[in-house]
This record gives C-alpha cells, sequence and structure tokens, in this order.
C-alpha cells in the first residue's frame, strides 16, 4: 500500500494521545506512581493536544475533506464511522474529568463520582478509538498483512507503550518508569510476534486467483501500467534489504534505545526525554513498514505471483 504521511501521522500521534490519556486516568484515580494534580493536567491537555493534531492530519487524505461527516453514518458496519464517533464522544467526558482535577488543584473540592465515572469512561473511549483505527485495516480480508488480531493488538499496546514514556516524562518516579519499561518490552514482543506472522507464505497466489492451480501462471497482460488510482494505491513494494533495514531501525529506534534510556534515565530527564522522541521517531518508521509492506490482492492481476 501507498504509505500515506497524514494517515501516518494520525495513526501514531493520536495512538500516543489516547494512551497518554488512558494511563494519566488509571495512574491518578488510583494513586498509581505519584501523579499529581498538576502533573495530571499538563499530560491530560498534551493528550488532547496529540489526539486533535492527529485527528485534522487524517483529513488531508481525503479527497474532499469537507465529505469527512459522512464517515460518522455508518456506525452499524464500519469501523471508520465507529473510530469517529468513538473519537468525538471521547472529548467531552476527557474534557469533565480536567475540569474536576483542575477544581481540585485550586483546593475547592474533592474529586465527586461524576469526576471519576467521567475519568473511566474517557480511559475506556480511548482505547476503543484505537482499537477501532486497527480494525479499520484488520478486518480487511484483501491485505493479508492487515486481516489479523494482531493489528489492532499492535496499535493498542504501541498507543499505550509511547503514552507511558510521556507519562514518565511528565511524572519521573519509580513506578512510572517501570511501567515504561514494561510496556516497552510488552510492545516490542508484540511487533516481532507480528512480522512473524506476516512472514510466512500464507497469502494468496496467482495461482489461487486464478484457479489454475497445477502449473506456474504467468500474466500476459498485466493491466495498465500508468499512474492509476490502484497502481498508486496499491501498486507499492519494499525491497527485502530495505524492509529488513527499516524493521531493524524500527527496534533500534522504537524499542531498543528507549528500554535503555529509560533504564538510566532515573535521575537525568533529559535521557527520558530523548527516550521518548526515540519511541515516536521508530513508530513512525514502524507505521510506514506498516502500509507500505501491506499487499493487495489486486497486484495479482498485475503480475505479482503472491501477496
Amino acid at each position: 500500500m501507498h504509505p500515506a504521511f497524514s494517515v501516518i501521522f494520525f495513526t501514531v500521534t493520536s495512538g500516543l494521545g489516547y494512551g497518554l490519556m488512558t494511563l494519566m486516568v488509571i495512574a491518578y484515580l488510583t494513586g498509581f506512581g505519584g501523579v499529581t494534580e498538576q502533573s495530571a493536567l499538563i499530560a491530560g491537555v498534551a493528550a488532547l493536544v496529540f489526539i486533535t493534531l492527529g485527528l485534522l492530519s487524517s483529513t488531508l487524505h481525503l479527497a474532499n475533506p469537507k465529505n469527512a461527516i459522512r464517515a460518522f453514518s455508518r456506525f452499524r458496519t464500519s469501523w471508520l464511522s465507529r473510530e469517529g464517533v468513538f473519537a468525538v464522544l471521547f472529548y467531552p467526558f476527557a474534557l469533565m474529568f480536567l475540569f474536576c482535577i483542575w477544581k481540585i488543584s485550586t483546593g475547592e473540592h474533592e474529586m465527586g463520582m461524576g469526576g471519576i465515572v467521567a475519568g473511566i469512561i474517557a480511559a475506556i473511549l480511548a482505547m476503543v478509538t484505537i482499537f477501532s483505527t486497527g480494525m479499520i485495516y484488520a478486518c480487511l480480508k484483501t491485505i493479508r498483512q492487515w486481516n489479523t488480531a494482531l493489528t489492532p493488538a499492535n496499535y493498542m499496546t504501541l498507543g499505550l507503550m509511547l503514552g507511558a514514556l510521556f507519562l514518565a516524562a511528565i511524572q519521573a518516579t519509580a513506578e512510572t518508569l517501570t511501567l515504561a519499561m514494561a510496556l516497552i518490552a510488552f510492545a516490542g514482543v508484540m511487533k516481532l510476534m507480528y512480522y512473524a506472522w506476516i512472514a510466512e507464505p500464507a497469502g494468496s497466489t496467482i495461482n489461487s486467483a486464478t484457479g489454475f492451480t497445477n502449473d506456474k501462471v504467468r500474466i500476459l497482460e498485466p493491466g495498465h501500467t500508468a499512474d492509476t488510482f490502484l497502481n498508486h494505491e496499491f501498486g507499492h513494494t519494499v525491497l527485502p534489504s530495505k524492509s529488513f533495514m527499516l524493521r531493524s531501525l524500527v527496534f533500534i529506534l522504537g524499542f531498543i534505545i528507549p528500554f535503555i534510556l529509560v533504564m538510566m534515565g532515573k535521575e537525568n530527564m533529559i535521557l527520558i526525554y530523548a527516550a521518548v522522541i526515540s519511541a515516536y521517531a521508530g513508530i513512525l518508521v514502524e507505521r510506514w513498514l506498516f502500509f507500505a509492506e501491506a499487499r493487495h490482492v489486486v497486484n495479482l492481476y498485475h503480475g505479482a505471483q503472491r501477496t
């Protein structure tokens, strides 16, 4: 698939925001990591900024951004519509929870049941939104690399990982740093499982597509060679050498360096900030590969032997 930077930026940045909001809510309500009102407000506002920037970026991929409103009209059948609806529903609950925290920081009142419920609902909607984003791709049977439960699982774990790193940069305690390292390790294992799964040659082939299974099939007329929509969007390929190099970069920037920096950064906040930047850059590369390595079955009718 053709990697569109607007979608890459959207999925990574909004995933960071949703993961950060989820972990902030859990940490504040449970007292985990000693997250203060000030830290919670900073994390919450930052999360809303990341989410909003990501959602605005997603509209750039539309041929006509004015039609974005139509994405909300197919909730019963479309994961894209569900993502949009959950993303909008998230805002009032998140803002209500942050308002309650702000009131507490001014010494006016304590967190009531309404604020607690708003925070829990905001955290749930945040994770449901990330899950819906992953399911937009996982439900496509025409692209084997996406059609797996590992797709939404990776979206959720990577979002939580980035959120944990950002939370640790705001409130660096032993608990938040340990949580960040644990989620880095878990997300790295999940990504390794995904790469191992898509490496299995279990996709459609030109033989299964044409029904001629007894001999090698060669397309005599591979269709359009000009830059049509299908060729542009679905014909993107990555050389194995480049894919290996970029996957290595994903693990180095996205997991290994951040883990080491967090482990070393208990008394040096600059290392924590560097870990956040490194992880974010690594996941941008990961998301580019996620799209670039996807092989649509339509490529079988343009000369490809396997998807």
